[in-house]
């Protein structure tokens, strides 16, 4: 089946906005892609998620590297013009610098990195797999930044929004109650297992 924007279903996502910025047949460009994600620890390894038409998709398979700058919650003004035009269209880094936003020189790859975001990290692209309508472009980041007095947006139902961390953990009794549950339920090791049929 397909869950297309706009789904009911698919409104319950909540995902961070990535600023990913590219620099190659259209020239030097960024785009809001929901569908940014840490997939790796060792070697670190970001997932973005791309459209076959887009002009990020054509700058990336050509140059085998990107920027990805995890927008800030005072950046929804940067991130809804990075994601309401096309980069085959508009000169979208161009405009936003006119219009007073912030675009910096990254260390090891060509393309500039978004000044203020929560985060940035330079990519080299290592994997590259067609899902659908889209490309996952898998890449080993070079170089990471991070801003601690930033907050990361969230998206949610299509609207911007701020992660709030202000629900309890369970409290120490519950945890042990739930630990000894667990316990009793854990599988039985291979070893264990031998011995037992041996015995």
């Amino acid at each position: 089946m397909d869950i297309p924007w706009g789904d009911e279903r698919r409104k319950k996502l909540i995902t961070n906005v990535g600023l990913i910025t590219s620099d190659g047949p259209h020239g030097p460009n960024v785009m809001a892609a929901e569908w940014t994600y840490q997939v790796s620890y060792s070697p670190g390894l970001i997932a973005i998620s791309i459209g076959h038409l887009k002009a990020t998709h054509e700058n990336i398979r050509a140059t085998k590297e990107f920027g990805v700058s995890i927008a800030a919650t005072d950046q929804t003004v940067l991130a809804s013009i990075a994601g309401g035009s096309t980069g085959k269209e508009v000169r979208k880094i161009a405009a936003l610098q006119e219009l007073g936003f912030g675009f910096w020189k990254a260390k090891r790859i060509k393309p500039m990195l978004v000044e203020g975001a929560a985060a940035q990290f330079e990519c080299r692209l290592v994997e590259e797999i067609r899902l659908g309508d889209h490309t996952l472009f898998v890449g080993e980041v070079l170089e990471a930044t991070a801003d601690p007095a930033k907050e990361p947006l969230a998206y949610h139902q299509g609207r911007y929004g701020r992660v709030a961390l202000d629900l309890p953990k369970p409290s120490p009794e519950e945890r042990e109650r739930f630990g000894m549950v667990v316990e009793k339920h854990r599988k039985q090791t291979t070893e264990k297992a031998r011995s037992l049929a041996k015995g």
